[in-house]
């Protein structure tokens, strides 16, 4: 009865999830997972089943209030069917041999509050049966207001029969189906790239299934690859051949623990707030930390050669190209009239079984590029690393960029109040950009192709002088950041709707990196370029945090917190005016000094946003190449 069910939701403290399964279910235990045990959504339902979190414990409170008391939701009948009444002690029905349900018990029960999380399936499945209670409460809860998330059973049953021969059908259809083929094939991503596709995941599910009966979480599978590739790195680092192939080694065996976290977080339905953090962060730091490795590597073989120019050109083209596609993204993904026949196009091609793969290889995603890496460590050399690696990615971000570009002159798309604040986050503008965006911006007239216009000519304004006539570590280059800082601003002084105003991030981050890159280079001074990598990292990893909280709606860092470590404009201004001050061992201390400065600060900020409670659980799921 729907009042008992009443008093035992007001047993279970506020603090918990709390699920209704009508003793009547039959089906999978893993569809009552998917339903039951996701974090990301307030409230959750299968036919039979519903789950809220406690943020939503007060709108069940008064859907059951309204359920008891008869009166309809929208849609609903006016007096829906009462289901019949569950109880703690009842299970599901199941066939025999499997195991009860994780996280949800039969009636009114109290389940593990926030760890087990189900897959990213978005699409509606069928609508919870309108004469059953979890039923009826979920339609009580939708018109209140909360959204109600039914993940995509496939060909798992959530059934709730009325009569024998319905439940004999339904366990029938549910004995038919191996629940845990279907649990292990959908730890695997739905759209990945080649190489990890048949190469990695046929094995990493079955290593994930292993974690997993071992009581190993996704956080931990997280570090050991972060480890793994850091001992990689220090292996590379020896110079030696034998360090060579065993850096080539761990990488892969990284890339298979990389793979093997998600694939356990969606076997075992475990997402937290730590985990988006480590998975959106570590990926980059395990690259780049073998850049230095195998920099260091070189230098200290027996050839003795410097690759921190190339090392540090590899880690700016790298980065440049993410922020090309998550401007991109961000830029287009809720605009309205967001068609183009280049996008038609492709979606035909996408019907051509070989040329999806094809697509998706000769962008280099992760899984091919550490790959290539990988292979091209053990064999050769990082500067022979480097060279095709900067040839690949240049090919691949022309690609991309090309194709994005096109489709982005051919569309008419409607960009969103949204998406401009995303983009204009993006740019990551400090307080020299924004004065002039408040007064020299506002006296020009802003038109569809103004600011990715303005932000070139800044870029070749700050980049030309230092890197064609040698001006750098010159105050002309300071002059000439300056008006870079100036033109910057008249970029952003406009909302960032234009068709190619994604354009505008990484513009800035190709001339902020591409400067500290050419006056490191060009200084001679000893220890300079290891020093600007480790400044590029340092700005690159706010970045990319950026990035990942706005995917994650919850917006931007705090203000204060660009202004803090100056914008990208003041930080050019920074490094081209020490170039200017100091010549030699100065330029690398005030380098390294500055790159030390702005990684405390980030770090700092950051570590406390994502540990807190209110940072949100983002996890890749789209496939999308990294």
């Amino acid at each position: 009865m729907a009042a008992d069910v009443a008093g035992a939701l007001a047993a279970v403290p506020a603090t918990e999830r709390v699920a209704v399964v009508d003793h009547r279910f039959v089906g999978h235990v893993h569809a009552l997972r998917l339903a039951l045990t996701d974090p990301r959504f307030p409230a959750g339902a299968t036919e039979g089943a519903l789950t809220v979190q406690p943020d939503a414990r007060a709108s069940l409170t008064r859907a059951l209030s309204a359920v008891t008391a008869g009166r309809p939701a929208a849609g609903e009948p006016a007096s829906p069917a009462r289901a019949g009444e569950p109880t703690d002690s009842e299970e599901p029905e199941r066939p025999s041999g499997q195991d009860g349900p994780d996280s949800a018990r039969s009636g009114a029960a109290g389940a593990a509050p926030g760890e087990g999380a189900g897959p990213a399936l978005r699409e509606t499945g069928p609508a919870p049966a309108a004469g059953s209670l979890p039923g009826a409460l979920a339609a009580r809860l939708e018109a209140d207001g909360v959204p109600v998330h039914r993940p995509d059973l496939g060909i798992l049953v959530a059934a709730v029969p009325d009569g024998g021969e319905l439940r004999a059908k339904a366990l029938a259809e549910t004995e038919a189906v191996d629940d845990e083929a279907v649990r292990l094939r959908s730890a695997v991503k739905s759209r990945d790239g080649f190489f990890t596709t048949f190469f990695i995941s046929p094995y990493s599910r079955y290593l994930a299934r292993w974690c997993a009966h071992r009581g190993l979480t996704p956080n931990q599978v997280t570090t050991a690859s972060l480890l793994t590739a850091l001992i990689a790195a220090g292996c590379a680092a020896t110079g030696t051949r034998g360090g060579f192939v065993a850096a080539g080694a761990l990488l892969l065996f990284s890339f298979v623990l990389d793979c093997t976290d998600g694939q356990l977080a969606r076997y075992s339905l475990q997402y937290s707030t730590l985990g988006a953090w480590l998975d959106a962060t570590f990926d980059r730091a395990k690259e780049y930390a073998f850049y230095a490795g195998l920099a260091l590597g070189a230098s200290r073989g027996g050839g003795h050669d410097d690759v921190w120019a190339l090392a540090l050109g590899a880690m700016v083209l790298m980065t440049c190209r993410h922020v090309v596609d998550f401007s991109f993204n961000e830029a287009n993904h809720d605009a309205t009239a967001n068609t183009s026949p280049t996008a038609a196009l492709s979606g035909r091609l996408d019907s051509v079984g070989w040329t999806v793969w094809v697509r998706r290889m000769i962008v280099l995603p992760i899984g091919e590029r550490w790959a290539l890496i990988a292979v091209l460590t053990a064999l050769t050399t990082p500067r022979t690393v480097f060279y095709v690696l900067l040839i690949g990615c240049a090919f691949a971000a022309c690609y991309t960029t090309a194709g994005r570009v096109l489709r982005s002159l051919t569309r008419k798309a409607k960009r969103t109040d949204r998406a401009a604040q995303a983009l204009a986050d993006l740019a990551d503008s400090g307080p020299v950009a924004e004065i002039a965006a408040g007064s020299l911006g506002r006296t020009v007239p802003g038109r569809a192709y103004s600011a990715p216009f303005w932000a070139v000519l800044a870029a070749a304004s700050l980049l030309l002088g230092p890197l064609v006539t040698g001006s750098g570590g010159t105050w002309r280059a300071v002059l000439q950041a300056a008006v870079y800082a100036i033109l910057a601003g008249v970029a952003v002084a406009q909302p960032l709707k234009g068709p190619l105003d994604w354009l505008v991030p990484p513009v800035f981050r190709g001339a902020e990196y591409g400067i500290i890159l050419g006056l490191a280079a060009q200084s001679g001074a000893p220890g300079a370029l290891p020093a600007a990598f480790g400044l590029v990292a340092a700005v690159a990893y706010h970045h990319y945090d950026t990035v990942y909280r706005i995917r994650g709606g919850t917006g931007a860092p705090p203000h204060r917190l660009v202004r803090a470590i100056g914008g990208h404009e003041g930080r050019v201004l920074a490094v081209t005016t020490a170039a200017a001050l100091w010549h030699g061992r100065g330029f690398t201390i005030a380098l390294t000094v500055l790159a030390a400065a702005i990684a405390l600060v980030v770090l700092s900020e950051s570590i406390r946003f994502w540990v807190s409670s209110g940072a949100p659980a983002v996890h890749d799921e789209t496939g999308e190449p990294a």
